[in-house]
């Protein structure tokens, strides 16, 4: 009977073997207590830190892509440096990547509506060629994308190009100017600039005033030099008035420029400083009477009148004229005066009432009025 028993165990024993594929530990003790519990290990180990891009730096500053070319002979193309000097009467033709492209270029281009500059826009670029250049011709050209809603365009600041030409002429080292004296204005609260610009990017140009003659330096706190603009008055005050003019040095030679008055201007700019006075408050039937309108400006700010008068919706016939002139106030203080008068011919009962003025420059408009009665 023992026999047939562990013969029956020996065959389940073989049979738990084919389905598991294991051999069954044999002799297997009893485990004793603690024993194949995991031991702790101390060790180190850094952690991983994920790489952040910043994206604030990324999107504060914008990359810009330039997109202007500079077209060479046969067909040849190349990106215009900052700057670059050529030579009076060659041929310059610029190209800027876009379908919708806007240009700048030297504003004398545009006052005498010059034949030599053409622009063009074609479906995928636009175009600029400037033949026969001259020397007066120096100066920035610019170009940008425009982004367009309709009739509604803006600047695409991302996508510009630029480039400043120096046109060297022989016997011209100074930009031509269309006359032989100018007045720059000195105004207490922003920069003032005497255009002395040069055709030659090596010339040495010097500041200088004609009376007492001694030379102006650009010490880089109250007078700098920039070549694309002339000497810069930083912080003009009155003691910089007078006439002054810029000379240049180049390869042996040497040019002086033009004159230039130097006013200093009393009166700040913002909305006209307005005033206004009739020559009678109370008028009889039959008599005249003018109401004058005043303004104390900038020199060079121009200041536009309008009236409105009881007799206007009765079609009074009325004279209005508009003046202006430069004064001196003392101490070199320069300032435009401008004035504009209404005059009213055999006053009548519809003539009495307010009489309106509103004085308009680009700072804005100021509006007085005054009363005149029927006695």
């Amino acid at each position: 009977m023992k026999v047939w028993l562990l013969f029956g165990l020996l065959l389940v024993h073989e049979a738990l073997e084919d389905v598991t594929g294991q051999h069954l530990p044999k002799n297997k003790r009893p485990k004793e207590p603690g024993e194949n519990r995991i031991k702790p290990i101390n060790k180190k180990v850094k952690p991983k830190i994920p790489k952040i891009k910043d994206r604030d730096s990324a999107n504060s500053a914008p990359k810009t892509q330039s997109i202007m070319m500079q077209v060479l002979d046969k067909g040849r193309f190349q990106k215009p440096a900052a700057t670059l000097s050529l030579l009076a009467g060659q041929t310059v033709e610029l190209r800027c990547k876009g379908s919708r492209i806007g240009w700048s270029y030297p504003a004398y281009l545009d006052t005498f509506k010059d034949s030599r500059l053409s622009v063009k826009q074609n479906e995928r670029y636009g175009q600029l060629t400037l033949v026969n250049s001259t020397s007066a011709d120096t100066g920035e050209f610019s170009c940008w994308v425009q982004l367009c809603s309709g009739y509604i365009c803006r600047k695409d600041e991302a996508k510009t190009g630029s480039t400043y030409i120096f046109f060297t002429e022989k016997g011209e080292l100074f930009v031509p100017s269309p006359s032989y004296f100018d007045v720059v204005y000195l105004n207490p609260d922003r920069q003032a600039v005497v255009p002395c610009r040069v055709t030659v990017l090596s010339a040495k140009v010097t500041l200088h005033r004609e009376f007492p003659a001694k030379e102006i330096p650009a010490n880089g706190t109250d007078i700098v030099y920039d070549m694309k603009r002339g000497f810069v008055y930083l912080q003009p005050h009155s003691e910089h008035q007078g006439v002054v003019y810029c000379r240049a040095e180049a390869g042996g030679r040497s040019q002086i420029s033009i004159k230039y008055q130097l006013l200093y201007v009393a009166v700040p700019s913002g909305p006209p400083s307005t005033t206004i006075l009739a020559s009678s408050n109370k008028v009889k039937s039959g008599d005249d009477i003018s109401v004058l309108c005043t303004v104390l400006g900038e020199p060079d700010v121009e200041v536009e009148f309008t009236w409105i008068f009881p007799g206007q919706k009765d079609e009074r016939p009325v004279m209005i004229q508009d003046t202006w002139r430069l004064i001196h106030r003392g101490l070199g203080h320069t300032t435009r005066i401008s004035q504009s008068v209404i005059t009213v011919e055999d006053f009548e009962t519809i003539d009495a009432g307010y009489y309106i003025c509103t004085a308009q420059n680009l700072q804005g408009q100021t509006t007085v009025a005054t009363t005149v009665e029927f006695s």
